[in-house]
């Protein structure tokens, strides 16, 4: 994850000397990750959307707060990771899907593949969401996004510890719910039924 992080910093540093355009470059800069961070935590592009507003608004009004000790990227995605949280949180939503990374650039050359693995993504996802919200935050984090435990510390703002803890724990629920992957014999808890109304509803 490169850095340029003195320009980052000197984009902090003019928006709070009122340079109007300075934000909305960091935030250009870096929108992408952020909206990738937002999206997989939700697991729903309309509340990663406003997730992400409410987390822009935030950063925009509190730029103060930055500490030039800590990498910007660092403390937006904190920012972020918290919005996403505590609007989980406030509503107690329960999103149906989210996008993991795309295994290879080219698609499935049959017709099959395609919705296996359309499926098997669509399986990950739900049991991404069976999982309570601080350990997702952290799975998300360090094994979705490939953050550092330390940096997922400081962004979800506990220890290291509690980060490992909770990956550890949410590793476990995950490879409980998703043992039928590697053993394809093995029963899921999604019926062909609801396989097929599923794809009929696009997700």
């Amino acid at each position: 994850m490169s850095e340029t992080a003195s320009s980052d910093a000197d984009l902090i540093a003019a928006h709070l000397s009122g340079d109007r355009q300075a934000f909305s470059e960091l935030f250009r800069r870096h929108r992408d990750r952020l909206w990738s961070v937002a999206l997989r935590t939700m697991r729903d592009p309309d509340e990663a959307a406003d997730a992400l507003q409410d987390a822009m608004i935030s950063a925009f009004r509190n730029a103060g707060s930055f500490r030039s000790e800590s990498r910007v990227t660092t403390w937006l995605h904190r920012i972020v990771v918290n919005a996403c949280l505590d609007r989980i949180r406030r509503r107690q939503a329960r999103a149906t899907t989210v996008p993991l990374p795309d295994s290879g650039p080219g698609e499935p050359a049959h017709p099959h593949d395609r919705i296996a693995e359309h499926d098997t993504r669509m399986v990950v996802s739900d049991a991404l969401g069976e999982l309570p919200e601080d350990q997702r935050a952290a799975i998300v984090l360090v094994d979705v996004e490939g953050y550092p435990v330390s940096e997922a510390a400081r962004m979800l703002g506990v220890a290291e510890g509690t980060v490992k803890s909770r990956c550890a724990r949410g590793r476990i629920k995950l490879a409980q719910l998703l043992g039928h992957l590697r053993n394809p014999n093995t029963d899921t808890h999604v019926s062909d039924e609801g396989m097929a109304t599923r794809r009929r509803e696009g997700r």
